[in-house]
């Protein structure tokens, strides 16, 4: 299997840059948006296996992001990164999985790989 194409969403250019070199040096692909905007503009001409979501934005905010990718794409998944060990429990209902910065990435590569399978296609059967 294939290893999945992310997009990672932060507004730290410093954050980025590291969350993406570390996924990659675990084999994924990783795209990188600055913004809610440019994620969801990147979403319109690519496609993705999951979506990491930072969630701590600056102008369209974690939650304004998460209801526009889940309205507009309903099955791809979204996992919400924090430093904060507490989120309104509003976004947790808008993405499949909530990790703490502090367990990154050792609980996020399984969750990542996690998702992939769950969301995978599922071959059909050839005719007999």
């Amino acid at each position: 299997m294939a290893s999945p194409t992310l997009l990672y969403i932060d507004d730290l250019p410093q954050a980025l840059e590291l969350r993406k070199a570390t996924l990659e040096s675990h084999g994924y692909s990783v795209k990188i948006a600055s913004s809610g905007y440019a994620a969801m503009k990147m979403l319109e001409e690519a496609s993705v296996s999951a979506v990491l979501l930072e969630y701590k934005l600056e102008g369209m905010d974690a939650e304004a992001v998460a209801c526009n990718i889940k309205r507009r794409f309903p099955n791809l998944p979204i996992i919400l990164l924090s430093a904060y060990s507490e989120v309104p429990e509003r976004i947790l209902w808008l993405v499949d999985e909530y990790v703490m910065k502090s367990e990154l990435p050792e609980r996020l590569v399984p969750i990542i790989e996690r998702t992939h399978q769950a969301h995978a296609p599922v071959p059909r059967p050839l005719p007999a």
